[in-house]
């Protein structure tokens, strides 16, 4: 969301909004599921090929995850982003509470207790997005995935409550998933994040490939830069390879929407190696024709049976 678009929804829902009344379910649910379906992004949000009974569900902790990034990423100042991330982490208290009359807690609260979801994976994903407000290098890799346990692993896990099949050895495919996604994400993102004040390239391999912060500065594109984030793509995919196992894993349910995380990740890797690396000059991103594409392959190897 725009930055001009998160300050409306910010007038009309935030902590400074006229107080009203809670909406209803139905109005909730409408509210995150228009929330999902304007806002772009990589991988399909509740596909049309989810159970119909699925997709409120997916649309509201999708909205909780779009609101705290928001949050976290819209707002121009750092103290402004942390005051509002606590009035969030207040928001999701009392939706466990049954307190909730926020439109996207009215509507979660109705997920959490359907699955049976603790807060954890929710208050992960906003430790992660303060930590964004104080922390805008990272040296090593280790740093970065530490980061990722955080702004990233979280997701899955709810996925896996949501498909009933939370559990230990389900969970480590899924942290490879969405860490590999995340990685996919910085890689694509190097301009955008650069523009934000971050580097989630590690430290230290910049300065091996003897690329430097004056380098990021004018956007430079050249060699350095190229085996840069060459390595990153590289090991973003390893991890994407790791968790496919998870696909054949979940309830039928959930099998096409998470192959289509997986697949959408690597097409999104594949975009960046066919700019050779250049994602100062332009995001490359997945167009309707490439995504539609997928869908039907995806769909198409689900119901073979070819996911193994």
């Amino acid at each position: 969301m725009s930055r001009t678009g998160f300050a409306a929804q910010l007038a009309c829902h935030g902590p400074h909004a006229p107080m009203r009344e809670a909406p209803s379910l139905r109005e909730a649910r409408a509210y995150c599921r228009r929330l999902a379906k304007r806002h772009y992004e990589n991988f399909t949000v509740g596909s049309l090929l989810l159970p119909r009974a699925m997709r409120p569900h997916f649309f509201a902790v999708y909205a909780y995850c779009r609101w705290a990034d928001d949050l976290a990423d819209e707002v121009k100042s750092r103290a402004d982003s942390l005051a509002l991330l606590d009035w969030w982490q207040e928001q999701l208290m009392d939706c466990y509470a049954a307190k909730a009359t926020h439109p996207v807690f009215v509507a979660l609260r109705e997920t959490v207790l359907q699955f049976d979801i603790p807060p954890r994976p929710f208050l992960d994903l906003l430790t992660a997005f303060r930590r964004d407000q104080r922390q805008r290098r990272y040296e090593t890799r280790d740093d970065l995935l530490d980061y990722c346990r955080g702004s990233a692993n979280p997701v899955g896990r709810l996925v896996l409550y949501l498909g009933r099949s939370h559990d230990a050895e389900l969970v480590d495919l899924s942290d490879a998933v969405c860490t590999g996604l995340q990685l996919a994400n910085f890689c694509q993102d190097v301009a955008n994040d650069w523009q934000r004040g971050r580097i989630y390239l590690p430290q230290e391999h910049c300065r091996r490939a003897g690329y430097d912060e004056s380098m990021f500065a004018s956007g430079v594109y050249n060699a350095e830069f190229r085996q840069l984030l060459a390595g990153e793509v590289q090991y973003a995919e390893d991890l994407l390879l790791r968790g496919w196992s998870l696909v054949a894993r979940v309830p039928r349910d959930l099998q096409l929407d998470i192959a289509l995380f997986v697949r959408g990740g690597l097409a999104v890797l594949q975009a960046i190696r066919q700019v050779e690396y250049d994602v100062w000059s332009r995001r490359p991103t997945l167009g309707k024709l490439a995504k539609m594409r997928l869908v039907l392959n995806t769909w198409a190897d689900v119901r073979r049976g070819r996911l193994n």
